[in-house]
């Protein structure tokens, strides 16, 4: 038996059983008693509300895994990897061709499958519990320019990703970490001016009283500000979000116009006091470095695999190739990828409680963070009490309960100093 066939297939089995596993757990959580605050905090009527909103959530989001797998095993075990690979190199005599045209197709094939399943979401789950407004337009244009972008972005990388490993050798992956590495740098620093606006109308704040409150604060923890951005999110959804992106002169804070609905000035502020902790504390630059070492770990094995036989055998190709190596080594490459996205996760919760402890010291109304969270929480129908393992694997961010807990014994500890 071979030992790719064996190893995608364990890889397989148990990213699905694992995921799954963990959504029936974070489900079956729902039934256990809620921390009083909480259940203070919700009321009977949204607990129950956001209760049917987690368990809908989690049977679509089995049901897509599962038929995803399904569509995969397929393909793969009915010869689809050898037969592309047929098509595409009767298109081109061009290795680097044919292995974007590879690439390309079952991107789109992955995508044209994902339409239905998020257009489901977005228009059945997200209207039911009256999160959604968006337009068939809107979401048919998003997905448009997703894919325009992915083209022209993914399809760049890709290119630069093959044709150094055609023609460097044993160094290709040193060259490729370098190239990954500039470009996301340059992903970040153009995205904000540049990406973001595709999607989003970005305004700037109009004067005011939240303005006034917004650039006093600034100039009180002397942050450059040079403009804070309202976002259209009003658009698409009633969910709220703000947050921090961009390098340089380029960097952006943005608030959705949705969370300006929801909160007190004071509320605002102390959520841009957060969103400051991330760029004073350097999160974003922890975060490339983060990815950079993951990138640097994934294209050091995707170079030992490429040169083994037995990974195209257990692909059901006849012709070795890079492109189909790139794919093979995509799926063996999963575990390890999920136990990384675990620690990155971890880090990512730490991260947050750290942009907390900024802004409950910095902001002029410290509680007034514990009430925005409270606000989200409700108004988005977050899970009352996530099981252990699906945070694990999916919260960047700390559950309600726990951050809470942070907020209320850091200010604890500084009332008393």
């Amino acid at each position: 038996m071979n030992v790719f066939f064996l190893v995608i297939v364990l890889a397989l089995v148990c990213d699905y059983a694992l995921h799954t596993v963990a959504d029936l757990l974070n489900v079956r959580s729902l039934e256990r008693p809620v921390p009083g605050s909480i259940a203070a905090l919700y009321g009977q009527e949204v607990l129950e509300r956001s209760k049917r909103y987690v368990r809908e959530v989690t049977r679509e989001s089995i049901a897509e895994r599962s038929s995803l797998l399904a569509v995969f095993i397929l393909f793969w075990l009915t010869g689809g990897f050898d037969w592309l690979d047929g098509v595409v190199r009767d298109w081109t005599g061009s290795e680097l061709v044919r292995g974007l045209a590879y690439v390309g197709l079952l991107a789109l094939a992955y995508s044209a499958a994902s339409v239905p399943l998020e257009a489901y979401h977005t228009f059945v789950i997200e209207s039911r519990f009256g999160f959604n407004r968006t337009s068939w337009v809107t979401f048919l244009l998003d997905r448009t320019k997703g894919l325009a972008l992915g083209a022209i972005l993914g399809g760049a990388l890709i290119a630069g990703v093959l044709q150094l490993f055609l023609t460097m050798g044993d160094i290709a992956w040193l060259l490729c970490w370098l190239t990954l590495a500039a470009f996301s740098l340059v992903v970040q620093w153009l995205g904000p001016s540049l990406i973001l606006p595709l999607f989003n109308r970005f305004t700037p704040m109009p004067e005011g009283e939240l303005r006034e409150a917004v650039v006093a604060y600034a100039d009180f923890v002397r942050f450059p500000l040079e403009n804070v951005y309202v976002i259209d999110g009003s658009r698409r959804s009633t969910r709220a979000n703000a947050f921090f992106t961009g390098l340089g002169r380029r960097r952006r804070i943005a608030l959705f116009d949705t969370l300006i609905e929801q909160h007190s000035p004071a509320e605002l502020v102390a959520i841009l006091a957060h969103e400051v902790g991330h760029y004073r504390l350097h999160h974003m630059v922890q975060g490339l470095l983060i990815g950079a070492a993951h990138a640097g770990v994934a294209l050091f094995v995707l170079q030992l695999l490429l040169g083994q036989p037995g990974l195209y055998d257990a692909m059901g190709v006849g012709r070795p190739s890079l492109h189909v190596g790139l794919v093979g080594f995509a799926l063996i490459y999963a575990p390890l990828d999920a136990g990384l996205g675990v620690l990155v996760n971890r880090i990512s919760r730490s991260q947050e409680y750290a942009a907390d402890r900024f802004a409950l010291d910095t902001a002029p109304y410290p509680a007034a963070l514990a009430f925005a969270l409270r606000t989200l929480s409700v108004v988005n129908l977050t899970h009352p009490n996530p099981h252990l393992l699906y945070v694990m694997l999916n919260y960047s961010h700390p559950p309600l309960v726990q951050r809470l807990k942070a907020i209320d014994d850091h200010l604890v500890v500084a009332d008393s100093g």
